[in-house]
C-alpha cells in the first residue's frame, strides 16, 4: 500500500501519508503545482510535510473529497500513469460534472478500481449503477464496452447477480457464422474476444476462465435467447448497431426480474444493409421517454484507448462531414 490515512482531531487536521517518494512527487507535481489545482477545486489549503499531505478542515465532505481525490490519483499512478498533471486534471474534471465520489467501479478481486477518465464516463458509470437498463453509444475507444463489463463483473463477483450473459452480432461485414471452423464456442470466440479481453484486463485470467467454465458467464448468439426469460442476471449486448429493429425488441424483452441490461454500440459503424434500420437507433428513439432507462452518448473527447485513436476518429468524422456538405 502506498498510503496510510490518519486524523489528528485536536487541530482538525486530516493527513494522508504516502510512503513512496516517487508517487508523492508525482501527486504533488513540480513546485506543488498539482496540489494547487486540488486546492482550487476544494477551496481549502493543502500543505505537505515530509511524506504527508494534509488539509486543515473540519468539514466531513471536504475531507471525504480530499481523501477520494488523493486515493484516486495514487491508484492511477500505480496503474502506470506517468503524467501527474494529466491525472489530476482528469480526476477533477470528472468530479465537476458528477459531483459524486462514488463514480468508481470496485470489482472484487480486481487488479484495480475502475475510474472514469472523462466527465461523460463519470455520468455513464452513475447510470450503470443507478439504472436497470442503460443504452450507451460512442466511437471506438471511448470506454462504452469496458465500463459495462466492469460493472457487470462487480455485480456477479459481489453476488448481487447470479449470471452474466453477453452477446454480439455474429454476422458482420458479409461474414457468416456458419463459414467459421469449429463448434459453436469456437465460432463465437472471434466475436466475443473484445469482451473477453476487457475481463482479463480487470480480473486475473484464471478467474475469467473459472467464470466461463462454471457457466456464471455465458456467451450466446441472439437467436439462442428467443423464448428465454433472464432473471437475476446482467445482460450485455455489444455492437448493438448491427441488430435489426425486430432483433432489438426480442432482446430487450428477455429481461426478467432483478436483472440489468447494458446495450452498447457505435452508430458510425453500422454493417447492416443500407435499407435496413439499425435496431439501436430505433430503440433509443422509441424508449427515450422511459425514465427508468438511462441513455448516454460518448464522443471523441472520451476516447482513452490511445491518443492516436482519437486523432483517427476525428479525421474520419471530419471527412464524413466534408463529403456530406
Amino acid at each position: 500500500m502506498y498510503r496510510i490515512k490518519k486524523e489528528v482531531l485536536l487541530n482538525s487536521e486530516f493527513t494522508i501519508v504516502v510512503s513512496d517518494s516517487d508517487v508523492l512527487s508525482c501527486v504533488c507535481g513540480t513546485n506543488d503545482s498539482n496540489l494547487k489545482l486540488i486546492e482550487d477545486h476544494l477551496g481549502v489549503s493543502i500543505y505537505t510535510k515530509g511524506n504527508e499531505i494534509s488539509v486543515d478542515n473540519n468539514n466531513p465532505q471536504v475531507r471525504e473529497q480530499f481523501q477520494f481525490i488523493i486515493d484516486r490519483i495514487i491508484d492511477e499512478i500505480s496503474d502506470g500513469g506517468k503524467n501527474g498533471e494529466d491525472i489530476v486534471l482528469s480526476v477533477l474534471n470528472t468530479q465537476k460534472k458528477s459531483k459524486k465520489e462514488d463514480s468508481v467501479i470496485c470489482v472484487p478481486g480486481s487488479y484495480k478500481r475502475i475510474y472514469p477518465r472523462t466527465q461523460n464516463q463519470a455520468e455513464y458509470i452513475n447510470l450503470l449503477q443507478s439504472k436497470d437498463m442503460v443504452f450507451c453509444t460512442g466511437v471506438a475507444g471511448s470506454g462504452k464496452t469496458f465500463l459495462a463489463v466492469a460493472q457487470a463483473l462487480m455485480l456477479i463477483l459481489s453476488h448481487k447477480k447470479n449470471k452474466l450473459i453477453i452477446t454480439r452480432p455474429v454476422v458482420e461485414a458479409g461474414e457468416s457464422l456458419g463459414f467459421l471452423p469449429g463448434d459453436l464456442e469456437q465460432k463465437l470466440d472471434p466475436y466475443l474476444r473484445p469482451l473477453h479481453d476487457a475481463m482479463e484486463s480487470i480480473i486475473p485470467i484464471e478467474v475469467v476462465n473459472r467464470l466461463f467454465e462454471s457457466g456464471t458467464v455465458e456467451v450466446a448468439p441472439l437467436a439462442y435467447m428467443r423464448g428465454r426469460t433472464l432473471n437475476n442476471a446482467v445482460i450485455i449486448l455489444d455492437e448493438a448497431q448491427n441488430k435489426t429493429c425486430s432483433q432489438m425488441k426480442m432482446f430487450l424483452t428477455r429481461m426478467g426480474e432483478n436483472s440489468n441490461v447494458f446495450v452498447t454500440g457505435d452508430s458510425t459503424q453500422i454493417d447492416l444493409p443500407k435499407k435496413v434500420e439499425s435496431g439501436l437507433s430505433h430503440a433509443m428513439n422509441v424508449l427515450y421517454k422511459i425514465e427508468e432507462i438511462g441513455f448516454i452518448q460518448l464522443t471523441t473527447d472520451d476516447v482513452v484507448r490511445n491518443s492516436l485513436v482519437k486523432q483517427i476518429v476525428k479525421a474520419y468524422e471530419y471527412e464524413e462531414k466534408r463529403s456530406e456538405s
